[in-house]
């Protein structure tokens, strides 16, 4: 279903209509694409992941490189999401304005290992070489169940045409080893052109959810960017690879290297425990890797601060904050180095503060109420 016949169908709303909604919209200034942008929220969520009531289809702008990094731009209906804050609750709704014109995504990752990275990002929208009013935002690190990790935010644009973004991001600040080490220390520059046609954002499919299955623990599929998805102008410079964008997905749990303590869950989160004694992490101790990810997909959890202690026979032995890393075997993940440990040792994991990252439906419920994890050697 694209989104004008999502529109039309709307119409069970009330029984004046899609058309009386649209017209009477139109009198007090709003637009039918935005102001009908969200679809239903799921009633009734599991402070957990789910199935949320759609699904939508993305588009694809462009890509470009620079240096060690690579970025590519995709776009899809405005709509809504949330913010993680200091509130009550811990998060913030972000609704659909009226005038805003698409949901603006960009992922950002490392070309020789393919790695999504978490860093500072800002981008700058341009047109006929100036930037348009309100065009200078830092997007916001996000998880979707169709994008994984990503960058995004609604975006105004002054009418159809062409335009360029410019997107500076880095240096990364996480600890960086293994294939990462010594490198990623510098920003990135990178530029995209792109025409923004209504017409792209109304062509894109939508599909409704069996109205059974939403809300219950499951997630979409990951979008396939090699295989499909709206190409729309696609333009770009650099071998980004638009083709093969990554998700952001942790590597598989069974293929981390060294030994599995075990993979907990809390908050609906995956949180496997691995223990090594690889050189690049500790000279004569262990090196104790926490690696979050989602429940379904495996997507990274990152900006979460943990901590841990090690126990022996009642007495803690260590106790620290985990340093938020990148390596090339064990990805994204949090570690802490400890004294070697031995058969019987207890090693307890706090989450500290949940992930610093906006959520879109299905995701906005979880994450955020973490207990103590204790696994044993």
């Amino acid at each position: 279903m694209n989104r004008r016949r999502f529109l039309r169908g709307t119409a069970a709303i009330g029984a004046v209509g899609t058309a009386g909604i649209a017209g009477c919209l139109e009198r007090l200034g709003f637009e039918e694409e935005s102001a009908l942008a969200n679809p239903p929220l799921v009633e009734n969520r599991p402070d957990a992941v789910y199935l949320p009531a759609s699904s939508e289809e993305m588009g694809m702008y462009g890509s470009a490189t620079d240096g060690d990094y690579a970025v590519a731009l995709s776009y899809t209906f405005p709509h809504r999401f949330w913010t993680v804050e200091a509130t009550s609750d811990g998060k913030q709704l972000v609704e659909v304005e009226a005038d805003d014109s698409l949901h603006l995504m960009a992922t950002l990752w490392d070309r020789e290992t393919g790695t999504v990275l978490p860093v500072d990002m800002r981008i700058e929208i341009r047109q006929d070489g100036s930037p348009i009013d309100g065009g200078t935002l830092s997007p916001w690190p996000m998880i979707s169940q169709r994008m994984g990790f990503h960058y995004g935010d609604n975006v105004r644009l002054p009418g159809e045409g062409e335009y360029t973004i410019h997107v500076r991001a880095g240096p990364v600040t996480l600890d960086r080893v293994g294939a990462f080490e010594d490198r990623l220390d510098s920003a990135a520059s990178l530029a995209i052109d792109f025409e923004y046609v209504r017409s792209d954002i109304n062509g894109l499919s939508f599909d409704s959810i069996e109205p059974d299955r939403r809300g219950s623990p499951d997630a979409l599929p990951l979008m396939n960017h090699g295989e499909g998805g709206h190409s729309g102008n696609e333009s770009g410079n650099g071998d980004g690879g638009s083709g093969h964008v990554p998700t952001g997905q942790a590597p598989k749990i069974e293929n981390l290297p060294g030994d599995h303590l075990g993979t907990e869950r809390s908050g609906d989160a995956k949180i496997p425990l691995i223990a090594t004694d690889a050189d690049r992490f500790t000279d004569d101790g262990t090196y104790l890797a926490v690696s979050p990810r989602t429940p379904y997909n495996d997507i990274i959890l990152p900006f979460t601060s943990l901590s841990a202690s090690v126990e022996r026979d009642g007495s803690t032995l260590r106790k620290g904050s985990l340093t938020e890393t990148l390596d090339g075997e064990f990805g994204h993940h949090y570690g802490l180095e400890v004294d070697e440990l031995t058969d019987g040792d207890r090693v307890t994991v706090l989450i500290d503060s949940p992930p610093q990252v906006s959520r879109h439906d299905g995701y906005e419920t979880a994450f955020f109420e973490f207990e103590a994890l204790t696994y044993t050697v």
